[in-house]
Protein backbone atom coordinates (compact mmCIF):
# COMPACT_ATOMS: atom_id res chain seq x y z
CA UNK A 1 0.00 0.00 0.00
CA UNK A 2 1.23 3.49 -0.89
CA UNK A 3 -0.28 6.33 1.14
CA UNK A 4 0.02 9.95 0.00
CA UNK A 5 -0.94 12.97 2.09
CA UNK A 6 -2.69 15.82 0.28
CA UNK A 7 -2.29 19.24 1.86
CA UNK A 8 -4.09 22.24 0.30
CA UNK A 9 -2.69 25.61 1.43
CA UNK A 10 -4.13 29.05 0.72
CA UNK A 11 -1.88 32.02 0.01
CA UNK A 12 -0.43 33.23 3.30
CA UNK A 13 -1.16 36.91 2.52
CA UNK A 14 -4.91 36.43 2.73
CA UNK A 15 -5.02 33.58 5.22
CA UNK A 16 -7.12 33.44 8.36
CA UNK A 17 -9.16 36.58 7.77
CA UNK A 18 -11.75 35.41 10.30
CA UNK A 19 -9.18 35.88 13.06
CA UNK A 20 -9.47 39.65 12.74
CA UNK A 21 -9.56 41.62 15.05
CA UNK A 22 -7.86 39.11 17.37
CA UNK A 23 -4.84 39.19 15.03
CA UNK A 24 -3.70 41.79 12.54
CA UNK A 25 -2.59 40.90 9.01
CA UNK A 26 1.11 40.35 9.75
CA UNK A 27 0.59 37.96 12.68
CA UNK A 28 -2.17 36.14 10.77
CA UNK A 29 0.24 35.44 7.94
CA UNK A 30 2.94 34.32 10.38
CA UNK A 31 0.48 32.03 12.17
CA UNK A 32 -0.74 30.44 8.93
CA UNK A 33 2.81 29.76 7.81
CA UNK A 34 3.89 28.40 11.21
CA UNK A 35 0.92 26.01 11.40
CA UNK A 36 1.59 24.79 7.87
CA UNK A 37 5.23 24.05 8.69
CA UNK A 38 4.19 22.15 11.83
CA UNK A 39 1.77 20.01 9.81
CA UNK A 40 4.46 19.33 7.19
CA UNK A 41 6.91 18.37 9.95
CA UNK A 42 4.42 15.94 11.49
CA UNK A 43 3.60 14.35 8.12
CA UNK A 44 7.30 13.90 7.37
CA UNK A 45 7.69 12.09 10.71
CA UNK A 46 4.72 9.80 10.09
CA UNK A 47 6.03 6.41 8.98
CA UNK A 48 2.80 5.48 7.24
CA UNK A 49 2.96 8.45 4.84
CA UNK A 50 5.00 7.77 1.70
CA UNK A 51 4.76 11.19 -0.01
CA UNK A 52 3.19 14.56 0.65
CA UNK A 53 1.57 16.69 -2.04
CA UNK A 54 1.11 20.40 -1.31
CA UNK A 55 -1.36 22.35 -3.44
CA UNK A 56 -0.81 26.08 -3.25
CA UNK A 57 -0.36 29.20 -5.34
CA UNK A 58 1.89 30.72 -2.67
CA UNK A 59 5.55 30.63 -3.79
CA UNK A 60 6.70 30.56 -0.17
CA UNK A 61 4.53 27.55 0.61
CA UNK A 62 5.90 25.80 -2.46
CA UNK A 63 9.51 26.46 -1.43
CA UNK A 64 8.83 25.21 2.09
CA UNK A 65 7.23 22.07 0.64
CA UNK A 66 10.37 21.31 -1.35
CA UNK A 67 12.48 21.81 1.75
CA UNK A 68 10.44 19.15 3.52
CA UNK A 69 10.71 16.71 0.61
CA UNK A 70 7.07 17.28 -0.34
CA UNK A 71 5.84 17.70 -3.91
CA UNK A 72 4.50 21.23 -4.58
CA UNK A 73 1.65 21.52 -7.06
CA UNK A 74 0.55 24.94 -8.26
CA UNK A 75 -3.04 25.94 -7.53
CA UNK A 76 -3.24 29.23 -9.46
CA UNK A 77 -7.03 29.50 -9.53
CA UNK A 78 -7.40 28.92 -5.78
CA UNK A 79 -10.83 27.53 -6.60
CA UNK A 80 -11.46 26.08 -3.18
CA UNK A 81 -10.51 23.15 -0.99
CA UNK A 82 -12.64 20.58 -2.80
CA UNK A 83 -11.11 21.22 -6.23
CA UNK A 84 -7.60 21.45 -4.80
CA UNK A 85 -8.00 18.08 -3.10
CA UNK A 86 -9.39 16.53 -6.28
CA UNK A 87 -6.34 17.76 -8.19
CA UNK A 88 -4.12 16.28 -5.53
CA UNK A 89 -5.96 12.97 -5.64
CA UNK A 90 -5.57 12.78 -9.42
CA UNK A 91 -1.83 13.49 -9.18
CA UNK A 92 -1.39 11.01 -6.34
CA UNK A 93 -3.03 8.28 -8.42
CA UNK A 94 -0.70 9.05 -11.33
CA UNK A 95 2.24 8.55 -8.95
CA UNK A 96 0.91 5.19 -7.76
CA UNK A 97 -0.94 6.06 -4.56
CA UNK A 98 -3.41 3.42 -3.40
CA UNK A 99 -4.65 5.51 -0.46
CA UNK A 100 -4.72 9.23 0.32
CA UNK A 101 -4.99 11.27 3.48
CA UNK A 102 -6.47 14.70 2.78
CA UNK A 103 -5.53 16.93 5.70
CA UNK A 104 -6.00 20.51 6.84
CA UNK A 105 -2.96 22.77 7.07
CA UNK A 106 -4.13 24.55 10.23
CA UNK A 107 -3.91 21.60 12.64
CA UNK A 108 -0.47 22.27 14.16
CA UNK A 109 -0.90 19.90 17.13
CA UNK A 110 -0.87 16.89 14.77
CA UNK A 111 0.90 13.95 16.46
CA UNK A 112 2.72 11.53 14.10
CA UNK A 113 2.17 8.64 16.52
CA UNK A 114 -1.59 9.17 16.52
CA UNK A 115 -1.58 9.42 12.75
CA UNK A 116 0.44 6.22 12.39
CA UNK A 117 -2.03 4.44 14.68
CA UNK A 118 -4.90 5.59 12.45
CA UNK A 119 -3.14 4.55 9.25
CA UNK A 120 -2.06 1.19 10.63
CA UNK A 121 -5.45 0.17 12.03
CA UNK A 122 -6.64 -3.05 10.34
CA UNK A 123 -9.82 -2.71 8.32
CA UNK A 124 -11.89 -5.50 6.80
CA UNK A 125 -12.97 -3.65 3.65
CA UNK A 126 -10.84 -2.90 0.59
CA UNK A 127 -12.79 0.30 -0.05
CA UNK A 128 -13.39 2.70 2.80
CA UNK A 129 -13.64 6.28 3.99
CA UNK A 130 -12.40 7.48 7.37
CA UNK A 131 -13.58 10.93 8.45
CA UNK A 132 -11.58 12.74 11.15
CA UNK A 133 -13.80 15.50 12.55
CA UNK A 134 -13.02 18.83 14.16
CA UNK A 135 -13.53 19.45 17.87
CA UNK A 136 -17.13 20.54 17.28
CA UNK A 137 -17.95 17.23 15.55
CA UNK A 138 -19.33 19.10 12.56
CA UNK A 139 -16.43 19.85 10.20
CA UNK A 140 -13.78 17.60 8.65
CA UNK A 141 -10.09 18.05 9.45
CA UNK A 142 -8.89 14.97 7.56
CA UNK A 143 -10.20 12.34 5.16
CA UNK A 144 -8.62 8.93 4.61
CA UNK A 145 -9.71 7.48 1.27
CA UNK A 146 -8.98 4.02 -0.12
CA UNK A 147 -8.79 3.93 -3.07
CA UNK A 148 -8.03 7.62 -3.58
CA UNK A 149 -11.07 8.18 -5.83
CA UNK A 150 -13.53 6.22 -3.69
CA UNK A 151 -15.45 9.44 -3.00
CA UNK A 152 -15.20 13.11 -3.97
CA UNK A 153 -14.66 15.40 -0.97
CA UNK A 154 -17.30 17.93 0.05
CA UNK A 155 -15.80 20.33 2.58
CA UNK A 156 -17.66 23.22 4.14
CA UNK A 157 -20.27 23.70 6.85
CA UNK A 158 -21.42 20.39 8.40
CA UNK A 159 -19.06 18.39 6.19
CA UNK A 160 -18.81 15.53 8.71
CA UNK A 161 -22.44 14.57 8.10
CA UNK A 162 -22.10 15.16 4.37
CA UNK A 163 -19.00 12.96 4.06
CA UNK A 164 -20.68 10.13 5.97
CA UNK A 165 -23.72 10.38 3.70
CA UNK A 166 -21.63 10.44 0.51
CA UNK A 167 -19.67 7.37 1.61
CA UNK A 168 -22.85 5.49 2.45
CA UNK A 169 -24.35 6.44 -0.91
CA UNK A 170 -21.19 5.14 -2.59
CA UNK A 171 -21.67 1.82 -0.83
CA UNK A 172 -18.34 1.83 1.00
CA UNK A 173 -17.43 1.34 4.63
CA UNK A 174 -17.32 4.64 6.53
CA UNK A 175 -15.71 5.27 9.91
CA UNK A 176 -15.60 8.41 12.03
CA UNK A 177 -12.31 8.51 13.95
CA UNK A 178 -11.84 11.19 16.59
CA UNK A 179 -8.11 12.00 16.72
CA UNK A 180 -7.24 14.36 19.57
CA UNK A 181 -4.29 16.00 17.85
CA UNK A 182 -6.36 16.64 14.71
CA UNK A 183 -9.42 18.02 16.48
CA UNK A 184 -8.31 21.65 16.66
CA UNK A 185 -8.16 23.68 13.47
CA UNK A 186 -7.79 27.44 13.72
CA UNK A 187 -10.32 29.60 11.91
CA UNK A 188 -12.00 31.81 14.53
CA UNK A 189 -10.88 33.86 17.56
CA UNK A 190 -12.29 31.08 19.78
CA UNK A 191 -10.12 28.54 17.94
CA UNK A 192 -7.10 30.81 18.37
CA UNK A 193 -7.75 31.13 22.10
CA UNK A 194 -8.13 27.36 22.37
CA UNK A 195 -4.83 26.87 20.53
CA UNK A 196 -2.98 29.24 22.85
CA UNK A 197 -4.41 27.50 25.90
CA UNK A 198 -3.56 24.05 24.57
CA UNK A 199 0.02 24.97 23.71
CA UNK A 200 0.51 26.62 27.10
CA UNK A 201 -0.70 23.46 28.86
CA UNK A 202 1.69 21.10 27.06
CA UNK A 203 5.40 20.69 26.66
CA UNK A 204 6.64 19.97 23.17
CA UNK A 205 4.80 19.76 19.88
CA UNK A 206 3.87 22.44 17.33
CA UNK A 207 7.34 23.97 17.61
CA UNK A 208 6.92 26.60 14.90
CA UNK A 209 3.46 27.68 16.04
CA UNK A 210 4.64 27.74 19.65
CA UNK A 211 7.59 29.93 18.69
CA UNK A 212 5.40 32.29 16.70
CA UNK A 213 2.98 32.70 19.64
CA UNK A 214 5.84 33.31 22.06
CA UNK A 215 7.24 35.99 19.75
CA UNK A 216 3.81 37.60 19.47
CA UNK A 217 3.48 37.65 23.26
CA UNK A 218 6.89 39.29 23.67
CA UNK A 219 5.98 41.91 21.06
CA UNK A 220 2.70 42.73 22.80
CA UNK A 221 4.49 43.15 26.13
CA UNK A 222 6.81 45.83 24.79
Amino acid sequence: MSTFAILPVKRFDGAKGRLEPALQAGPRRALAEAMYVDVLTALRRTRGIDRVLVLSSDPGAQRVAEGYDAIPLDDPAESGQNRAVLRGVAHARELGATRVLCIAGDTPMLDPAELDALLGRPRTADRYVVVIPDRHLSGTNALLLQPPDVMAPSYGVDSLHRHRTLAEEAGVMVEVAEIESLALDVDTPDDFAALRELIASRRGGAAHTRGMLNQLMRTNQK
